[in-house]
């Protein structure tokens, strides 16, 4: 009786950890030969943060240092993907919120670069759940996490028209963006080839189906998903998603 209690116990917590593991998922997606790594955060069960810099303000530039940062917290790092630009300092280059604090304002400035493509647009997490939304779109809002970056992939399920979007385009990158398709469900898509804006842009509207979608990089896009032995060491990184989780107890 006490064996099969016992076996009881470890199949009902299994059921739980499975569960647990469901709520971040990743799966490889092709589309027109090209194939894009898709993970999917349900943000209503997962705990979906933005990390950017140590207790000391020290920015963690990884996904390693992250993950022993959390690792001292006995927390398991179970998914990150770089989130937002930055500048060479690694200073966000726009919005940043964390925990509800702003550590850098919304960047309403035009200027030339992917950033200033306009619409460019913001992630964010509030009492409402997670969504994106063009920078225009972001007034008297209070997130609990928020990052700003640019062009808008898709918007009001449109790709954009600019310049940078145009089919026949030369320029390619390894690229990185983020949408919501479903009620409290973040999507993060990353390429696993160079592909253009209108590429990727049409990944997302189409794959996925969203009508909203935010780029975030395309000359440091990185991925950490260990459950698809991947740990991307590309180029230093500033703020990151960061999904983790407590370490199970040891006997």
């Amino acid at each position: 009786m006490g064996r099969q209690r016992g076996v009881a116990i470890l199949l009902i917590f299994g059921l739980a950890s499975a569960g647990l593991a469901c709520a971040v998922s990743c799966e490889t997606r092709r589309v027109a030969e090209v194939e894009y790594v898709v993970c999917r955060v349900d943000a209503r069960r997962e705990r979906l943060r933005l990390e950017y810099a140590d207790a000391a303000g020290a920015p963690f530039g990884s996904f390693e240092a992250l993950r022993a940062a959390l690792a001292r917290d006995k927390r398991s790092l179970v998914f990150a993907m770089n989130a937002g630009m930055f500048h060479p300092d690694f200073r966000p280059v726009g919005l940043l919120v964390i925990d509800g604090r702003a550590l850098a304002p919304i960047n309403r400035l035009e200027g030339t670069g992917n950033f200033f493509l306009q619409p460019n647009g913001v992630f964010l997490v509030d009492a409402q759940g997670s969504r994106v939304l063009a920078t225009v779109e972001f007034r008297n809002l209070e997130p609990r996490f928020a990052t700003q970056s640019g062009p808008m992939l898709v918007h009001r399920g449109q790709i954009p028209a600019s310049f940078a979007f145009r089919v026949n385009s030369s320029s390619r990158y390894i690229r990185n963006g983020v949408c919501v398709p479903a009620d409290g469900i973040a999507a993060f898509a990353i390429s696993n080839a160079p592909v253009t804006f209108h590429e990727f842009a049409g990944f997302f509207q189409s794959a996925l189906g969203c009508d909203e979608a935010l780029y975030l990089d395309g000359s440091i896009s990185s991925l950490y998903a260990p459950q698809l032995k991947r740990a991307d060491r590309r180029a230093k990184l500033g703020p990151m998603f960061a999904v983790s989780e407590p370490e199970p107890i040891r006997p």
